[in-house]
């Protein structure tokens, strides 16, 4: 029974002591323990096999009971102990909420009666702040209403006053009342819907009408349309009224100024009509003295009168430009057959000289309506084909051949009028590129005349390859016809004065230095060992003289100075072109055909050398090797070898020393050319002794030699 009755206490202890696992969590992180004993999971079973492994082990079994009932005893302890300690803690705990209930429902009242405080304080606040918030808007009201009727009664009478002050002509006053006029109207934008606001407004509309056409008819009046001027006119009365335009509708200043200018200009329409002699080419310089003398009467008469800001001298010159270059367009129209070039840039120098004075004198602001172009110096450019600018006068332009390599100038800055007159000369520059055609053409034939006159330069083989002058010559006048071209325009006359380059450059690089390269002949034969052998040292001749090998190197040292200078050219014609037009531009073709005439040329000197040698090596083809019974001497077939190689190359050395990169080509093009040759005659060779390969072998080493291009 007593078992039974401990199986049961066990079952309802294992019951009641049952924990959820967040229970379990929550006492093993408060009270942390490594003891099985204390485990959520623990096995009795296991515990026991745990103390005693094996039959052995159960020796220890009283020990371990032992420890076990102390361990019992000592947890009773501490359970009595705790329990013991619990016994009041339920009434202290009643009490403690007690007190806390009482202590939150006085809280609550404190609380309570501190919000009634607060919404009576609020409500006194409003009390308080109503009155002041209605005499707050009735300040503002009563100051927008005095403000109000204070401009009313400002505009009312500025109204009144502008109205008389216009039948009296009072400019003066008129402009400073019109301008607060209008400045209080602004403020009754708003009121437009009240009668007496909009009577207002419409009569000061009719006043500003009535003043704008007043001003005009004075100004018609000062400034009649038949050219007679009223003698002492109202100046002052006009720069009042000038004043007051700038206040009115922008169309009454414009109007003005049309007029003003119109009638100002009215003498210069009649003194260059198209049937008079003055108005011709020749006698441009008489427009442009006019003008200026038209802009100093104007500023000693009339500069006070119109505002600095209306530019009226500098609108006067503008005006005088577009109706010059329209007459000038008309008149070069109906008499383009008396057209010549000389009389053409003549006009161009002196319209280009006064565009200059025109920029120099005037900001350009009337030409873009007020808004000023920043003009910046564009950064120093690398092409070296710049130079400083020419001066004015195109005929006296002077260029030497030492100018591409001098330091270059930034260019200046661009002129604002450029083009506002000369505009008119473009549609007629086809007669300036004929004639640049005509002379470039007459040029081309004087080198050719003057190089068969002079013959071939002399050998020079102290500075290297001489530079044909004529090459020289002809970019200095490219580069003076590029200069005067772009001065006249920058469009299609510059593609077409690039088409003329174009062809003269294929004729210089046919006619003066292809043309004049040495011919070569076919190889000479018969060469045998037994003439070899009685020739003697030095006596052997290259089939070019020297006068003939200085020419090549001259006319390849010409060549490449043309392509690079005609690679400069295209570039600075482009810095000269309108950006549009700058695709159009390529001097690729031309720059091929000089790189044609360096081939040839390098290609002749290799020919030159190779042919002479090619009868040594046919001796060498024809001996009778298989009867040379002892080595000697080098063979008679190399010395010939090695004497043409010794008389041309020097020469050639010295001739290119400007141009080492092509000699260096030469160099490598002769040897690949000579070794193939020579192995093609040893494989013609008859059967050879072991003495005779000996000797053979000394040219092979000389071949060897020639492969190492550092040697030659």
């Amino acid at each position: 029974m007593m078992e039974e009755e401990e199986l049961e206490f066990v079952e309802e202890l294992e019951a009641v002591l049952q924990l959820t696992p967040d229970v379990q969590l929550a006492i093993e992180q408060v009270f942390p323990s490594q003891d099985p004993l204390d485990g959520a999971d623990f096995n009795a079973v296991e515990y026991i096999n745990t103390l005693f492994p094996t039959e052995q082990s159960l020796a220890n079994i009283d020990e371990v009971v032992n420890k076990i009932r102390l361990k019992i005893r000592r947890l009773d302890d501490n359970i009595r102990t705790v329990v013991r300690g619990q016994t009041n803690v339920g009434q202290d705990g009643r009490q403690a909420l007690e007190e806390a209930q009482k202590a939150i429902q006085q809280l609550f009242g404190k609380i309570k009666d501190i919000k009634d405080k607060a919404e009576k304080s609020e409500q006194m606040v409003k009390e308080i702040t109503r009155d002041i918030k209605q005499l707050d808007h009735a300040k503002r009201h009563l100051t927008t209403s005095i403000t109000t009727l204070n401009h009313l009664h400002m505009l009312a009478g500025g109204v009144d006053s502008l109205e008389a002050m216009t039948r009296r002509r009072q400019y003066g006053e008129v402009a400073n009342l019109l301008q607060g006029v209008m400045n209080v109207l602004e403020h009754f934008h708003k009121y437009m819907g009240i009668p007496q606001i909009r009577q207002l407004s419409e009569r000061v509309k009719a006043a500003q009408t009535e003043l704008g056409q007043q001003i005009l008819a004075d100004f018609e009046e000062a400034f009649p349309s038949q050219g007679t001027k009223r003698p002492g006119g109202p100046s002052n009365v006009l720069r009042d009224a000038c004043l007051v335009a700038n206040i009115l509708d922008p169309r009454i200043k414009q109007e003005i100024i049309k007029k003003f200018i119109k009638q100002h200009l009215s003498e210069y329409l009649v003194l260059f009509q198209e049937n008079q002699d003055v108005a011709w080419l020749d006698k441009i310089d008489r427009r442009y003295a006019w003008i200026k003398r038209q802009l100093v009467d104007y500023e000693e008469k009339y500069g006070r009168m119109f505002p600095r800001e209306w530019y009226m001298t500098e609108r006067v010159a503008v005006e005088f430009c577009h109706v010059t270059r329209t007459e000038l367009a008309k008149i070069m129209r109906t008499r383009a057959k008396e057209i010549e070039v000389k009389l053409l840039l003549f006009a161009i120098q002196r319209t280009t000289n006064f565009e200059g004075f025109l920029a120099k004198r005037f900001s350009g602001c009337t030409l873009t309506d007020g808004t000023l172009k920043k003009l910046e110096c564009p950064p120093p450019s690398t092409n070296p084909f710049l130079e400083d600018e020419p001066a004015p006068e195109m005929e006296e332009l002077a260029m030497e051949k030492g100018d591409l390599d001098q330091p270059k100038k930034p260019k200046a800055p661009d002129n604002p009028f450029h083009g506002i007159v000369s505009k008119c000369f473009e549609p007629h520059l086809y007669v300036y590129i004929e004639s640049q055609d005509k002379n470039l053409g007459e040029l081309i034939d004087r080198f050719v005349a003057d190089f068969k006159a002079q013959g071939p330069p002399k050998p020079n083989t102290d500075e290297g390859g001489a530079v044909l002058p004529s090459c020289a010559d002809l970019f200095v006048y490219y580069k003076k016809c590029m200069v005067q071209c772009s001065q006249l325009s920058t469009g299609e006359p510059m593609i077409a004065l690039t088409t003329i380059f174009q062809k003269y450059l294929r004729e210089y690089a046919w006619k003066i230095l292809s043309g004049n390269l040495p011919k070569t002949t076919s190889s000479s034969g018969g060469l045998t060992i037994s003439s070899l052998l009685k020739e003697k040292e030095g006596s052997e001749v290259a089939k070019f003289t020297l006068e003939e090998l200085c020419l090549v190197c001259s006319i390849l040292s010409t060549a490449e100075y043309c392509l690079a200078t005609t690679q400069q050219l295209e570039e600075k014609l482009k810095e000269k072109v309108d950006v549009s037009l700058i695709e159009r531009i390529n001097l690729t073709g031309e720059m091929d055909t000089f790189s044609t005439v360096i081939s040839s040329s390098i290609q002749l000197l290799v020919q030159d050398l190779d042919a002479a040698c090619d009868p040594a090596l046919t001796a060498m083809s024809k001996m009778q090797w298989q009867n040379v019974e002892h080595v000697g001497d080098q063979s008679p077939y190399v010395t010939s070898v090695i004497l043409h190689i010794k008389q041309n190359v020097p020469i050639i050395r010295d001739n290119l020393a400007s141009t080492r990169k092509y000699f260096t080509q030469f160099c490598i093009k002769f040897a690949n050319s000579f070794i193939p040759k020579f192995i093609t005659h040893l494989f013609k060779c008859k059967p050879i002794s072991m003495v005779g390969a000996e000797q053979d072998a000394l040219l092979a080493l000389f071949c060897s030699c020639l492969e190492d291009t550092e040697c030659c």
